[in-house]
């Protein structure tokens, strides 16, 4: 199997670091984000994120 280096400046891999999951592989996680049929997986959201649709989730439950 050949390798490569992908040069990205330091906020990138930031960045980068909070979506890719622990216990993934650098390949793995950029299959998963670039993958157009993978699901959303635990830890693809933030917190805020989260929060946000549940809020969205329990305002539309209110209005039925």
């Amino acid at each position: 199997m050949s390798r490569t280096s992908i040069p990205v400046n330091e906020s990138t891999k930031d960045r980068l670091d909070e979506l890719k999951q622990d216990d993934e592989t650098w390949d793995e996680f950029l299959r998963r984000i670039s993958s157009e049929d993978e699901p959303i997986r635990k830890g693809d959201l933030s917190e805020d994120a989260l929060d946000e649709i549940e809020k969205n989730i329990e305002k539309s439950r209110k209005s039925f």
